[in-house]
């Protein structure tokens, strides 16, 4: 790594040289992004987007921490109306919300991103799963997105409605929207992790304090 004139960083690839300027994000850009970045789980359907910004978002994945460096994982997006038909039955949502089945026709999410793991590279993501996954997000944030990270799907049937090859594993999948709902963060009391909705359906999330997860 070189560094040119006015702390340009110098990057060197196989297609020749290229300078990026050094800039600073303030903590308080970084603290409110992530605040943005939350579980959002109604969307303006009619909100479309296009596969090349959800390949714009899987892009990110690629400057993230891999254990290894083996970079195991691989991305399946759906942005296609018919697509995302396909994959909505098989999701299930907000475990703590026992009366709620999902989003109804018109809040679902406008795409999808599916991570899976190349077996044919290894059996052990690691943290790869968890560190991209937050690179997705804020990507969606970034972009007046938001997104529902969803461990709890039908994986048979996701796989061969969009022919996924038999190597790789899902192992998430991303849902991604404009939100129409709103979510508070509040501090956690009691030990109450559980979230809930209103009678506005206004979404709380109980979050523990700093003074909580410090150790000393």
């Amino acid at each position: 790594m070189k560094y040119g004139k006015n702390r340009r960083k110098i990057v060197i690839t196989d297609k020749g040289v290229s300078q990026i300027p050094l800039t600073t994000m303030e903590y308080k850009e970084l603290k409110e992004m992530m605040i943005r970045n939350r579980s959002y789980r109604r969307f303006d359907e009619s909100v479309r987007i296009s596969d090349d910004e959800l390949k714009e978002i899987v892009d990110l994945c690629r400057f993230t921490a891999s254990g290894r460096n083996l970079q195991p994982l691989k991305y399946r997006v759906v942005s296609s109306v018919e697509e995302c038909a396909k994959v909505y039955p098989h999701l299930k949502w907000a475990g703590y919300l026992t009366d709620w089945d999902g989003p109804e026709a018109g809040e679902r999410p406008a795409a999808y991103i599916i991570q899976c793991l190349d077996t044919s590279m290894t059996t052990n993501l690691l943290c790869d799963d968890g560190i991209q996954l937050e690179a997705l997000t804020l990507g969606a944030v970034s972009k007046g997105l938001g997104c529902c990270i969803i461990k709890s799907f039908n994986k048979k049937e996701i796989k061969e409605a969009l022919k996924i090859g038999t190597e790789l594993d899902p192992i998430y999948v991303l849902a991604i929207g404009k939100p129409v709902e709103t979510v508070i963060i509040e501090e956690m009391k009691d030990d109450e992790i559980k979230y809930w909705r209103d009678e506005e359906q206004k979404h709380h999330v109980p979050k523990r304090s700093l003074q909580e997860i410090l150790v000393k």
